[in-house]
């Protein structure tokens, strides 16, 4: 795999973008800004989404999805909820065989999929794997070191897909369970603003460690349901992620949860953000599909319930706190 894709100019898919240069493959970069696509090839930076970081001049950026999709392996880092209109656009330029790898964490709002899912209807020629895990995306691109799980059913394509990203300060670690990636990284991001929450509100360490604790039972149980396994929520695109979105102000769902907690608005925290907080489009999503399997997610539902459903915060920390006492397995 000599030639990488990356769709998504944002921070993420410029450091994936970095990385795979650093791994030394050509790459080109497609963005939706053509602000980005013009200060990567001529200032060498993304000045709107990832200051202060000089990319490899050798980076190609473009606005032409078949320049991109011209490749041995396409990086898909566009936002969840914008994943299958990316997708529907490059299938024309798609050649078959040609693996797509998600970066994206998150469930479709609108019905209710995981990302590979959306993906495999748009780009059924396409083998499928997820880049998923514990990635702060400036870190990355500092070449600071990484671990993430790769996840891909083809175990000689996910081995090929480690050798054409890995480094060794960004070093992926093979899994065939794509579910349990998927269900860990968009789970996680909910998750994360409710510890935002409980730091914002001043509740107190030992507070956000249980809270931290009974959501990876939560992730864990929605997981399996969805044919996913326990062991892949205890690695790095489990526990590795939850412990780092939830505990960083550098998460952008932490850092919303935490402004929630000390009482501002949500449009107000929003409509100051450049990039997407996912975890708010998610909160919906997980929930609904909760519904769906029969599970018991009740840290989720209060998250949705101050975002979507006008809840007030006292009333969903009342209600979580007036839940029954329980085994702790469950």
């Amino acid at each position: 795999m000599k030639k990488i894709g990356v769709i998504g100019g944002g921070a993420w898919g410029t450091a994936l973008a970095l990385t795979a240069r650093r791994a030394g493959r050509d790459v080109v970069l497609w963005a939706r800004e053509p602000q980005v696509v013009d200060d990567v090839n001529t200032r060498h930076v993304n000045s709107d989404f990832l200051p202060g970081v000089d990319l490899d001049p050798a980076l190609r950026a473009t606005a032409d999805l078949a320049e991109a999709a011209d490749a041995d392996a396409v990086l898909l880092v566009s936002p969840a909820q914008h994943l299958r209109a990316a997708c529907r656009a490059l299938a024309p330029h798609w050649r078959s065989g040609v693996p797509a790898v998600i970066c994206a964490k998150g469930i479709e709002l609108a019905t209710c999929a995981l990302m590979q899912d959306a993906v495999a209807a748009e780009l059924p020629q396409a083998p499928i794997a997820v880049l998923s895990g514990p990635t702060f995306a400036i870190e990355v691109a500092r070449g600071l070191p990484t671990a993430i799980t790769l996840a891909c059913g083809d175990a000689a394509l996910g081995r090929k897909l480690v050798d054409a990203l890995g480094t060794a300060t960004f070093r992926p670690y093979l899994s065939d369970d794509l579910v349990g990636a998927q269900v860990g990284g968009a789970v996680k991001n909910v998750l994360a603003i409710a510890c935002g929450i409980v730091e914002g509100r001043g509740l107190g360490d030992n507070a956000r460690a249980a809270l931290i604790t009974r959501g990876l039972a939560e992730l864990t149980r929605l997981a399996m349901a969805k044919g996913g396994r326990p062991e892949t929520l205890m690695g790095l695109s489990g526990l590795g992620d939850l412990i780092l979105t939830a505990s960083s102000t550098q998460s952008r769902n932490y850092s919303l949860g935490f402004a929630l907690g000390e009482g501002r608005a949500l449009a107000d925290i929003l409509g100051e953000r450049h990039s997407v907080t996912e975890g708010v489009y998610s909160a919906g999503a997980v929930v609904d599909m909760a519904g769906r399997t029969g599970v018991e997610m009740p840290i989720s539902a209060a998250v949705d319930a101050v975002i979507n459903g006008g809840q007030s915060l006292d009333e969903a920390i009342r209600a979580l706190l007036s839940r029954p006492f329980r085994n702790e397995g469950l």
